[in-house]
């Protein structure tokens, strides 16, 4: 067993738990994770131990010097590991939390496993749920579909409701892909009307054609054609942010939160960035596989960024490497001259590291593949400035 480990001074970080490894009931045709299956040799049926479980438990809240502590529970599908499983978390959570800390609970799921007795457990157990869904079903089933091939939409809907029927707060997060990005309005009304989250997450999709055999930092930067045709197209990125806000800002600001909104309007009015992905550095956010191996980020899942097994040392200690360290700052010490010298830099920091493939105009490489996208977006919110400004002071 490893020594009790001092989290007094330490910078805080976060663990995303994939426990079921890669696996999951979907098919989906853009998904990044899938194919870590093969990529980390993981078994037909990869499952956390109640030894990796508890072990992963008692040294993340003992690494936690805060009086809330958030697990993530994600996949592939982590319902797939069972009640039971999650039953046996909340018991460990109970015995191992400090006095007076608040041990909370997030899942993310595609909801085709959800019925009564999951809604039940989740509401009893204060779990935030995260709901998967790109848009109506005709934008979702396009590339989320079942092992089968059939439409997974139906399914992701009874969950919707479900989770309204128990009070259950949940979230959405929609991926923007090469489809549904054309259509901003189409998305987002669904989401905001129809499934009706406590907040809309729009992640998009890039991902190399090499992703499945290169880590990010270890590929040759090119030119946009090395994207998969599902991924969105940068300027369509901007287009989709870009009406999405305008809809947003005009009906319903203040009522319906979305993450990247949010975010943006906190940055402009100098509270720091909310997103990791609009941070000048990175490095706290890390993902944990089923047998315990740490990586640095839960898109850098790749031997190369393996930091260690909690088994063998303190996850704490794993997050707090010297390692790990200079992977949260190489974010700001590759940015391209070309982004230090952009009137948004402030707002993008130059976006995800893994999205930095692309050579800036003067031929330097680590320029996001989104560049243009974000320019477009940050260009029209940074023109609501002064309303946003306005509206925080008046309340309106």
């Amino acid at each position: 067993m490893n020594a009790p480990f001092n989290a007094g001074g330490r910078e805080p970080f976060h663990v995303m738990v994939k426990a079921s490894g890669a696996q999951c009931n979907l098919d989906c045709t853009y998904c990044f994770y899938l194919h870590k299956q093969s990529t980390l040799a993981q078994p037909d049926l990869p499952r956390m131990s109640d030894a990796v479980l508890e072990a992963h438990i008692r040294q993340y809240i003992e690494a936690q010097d805060a009086k809330q502590v958030v697990f993530s529970w994600q996949g592939g599908e982590p319902t797939l590991m069972g009640l039971d499983f999650f039953r046996r978390v909340v018991a460990l959570q109970k015995q191992y939390a400090k006095p007076g800390q608040r041990v909370e609970n997030d899942l993310q799921t595609n909801g085709v496993l959800i019925d009564e007795e999951w809604a039940k457990f989740l509401k009893e157990n204060d779990f935030l749920v995260g709901l998967s869904m790109d848009g109506p079903p005709d934008l979702h089933d396009l590339y989320r579909r079942t092992k089968g091939g059939t439409p997974s939409s139906g399914r992701v809907v009874r969950a919707a409701e479900l989770f309204h029927s128990h009070a259950i707060p949940f979230n959405v997060l929609c991926v923007v892909n090469r489809t549904n990005a054309r259509r901003p309005n189409d998305v987002y009304r669904y989401l905001r009307d129809v499934i009706r989250p406590r907040m809309i997450q729009f992640i998009p999709c890039v991902e190399r054609n090499t992703c499945q055999t290169t880590a990010p930092g270890y590929w040759d930067v090119n030119a946009e054609s090395a994207v998969t045709d599902w991924s969105v197209k940068p300027d369509d990125w901007g287009y989709f942010l870009g009406r999405v806000w305008d809809e947003w800002f005009r009906r319903d600001y203040g009522r319906v939160f979305v993450d990247q909104f949010e975010n943006v309007i906190s940055q402009m009015m100098g509270f720091g960035a909310q997103k990791c992905v609009s941070s000048e550095r990175c490095g706290k956010a890390l993902a944990i596989e089923h047998n315990g191996d740490v990586y640095s980020c839960d898109h850098y899942v790749y031997p190369q960024y393996k930091l260690g097994n909690i088994l063998l040392q303190h996850e704490g200690e794993l997050a707090n490497s010297h390692a790990q360290a200079e992977f949260g700052i190489a974010k700001h010490t590759t940015l391209p001259a070309y982004c230090k010298t952009c009137e948004h830099l402030d707002l993008c920091w130059g976006d995800c590291p893994k999205n930095r493939f692309l050579k800036a105009p003067n031929g330097e490489p680590g320029l996001s593949y989104l560049c243009t996208g974000l320019k477009q977006f940050y260009a029209k919110v940074t023109l609501a400035r002064s309303e946003v400004k306005h509206r925080l002071e008046t309340g309106a």
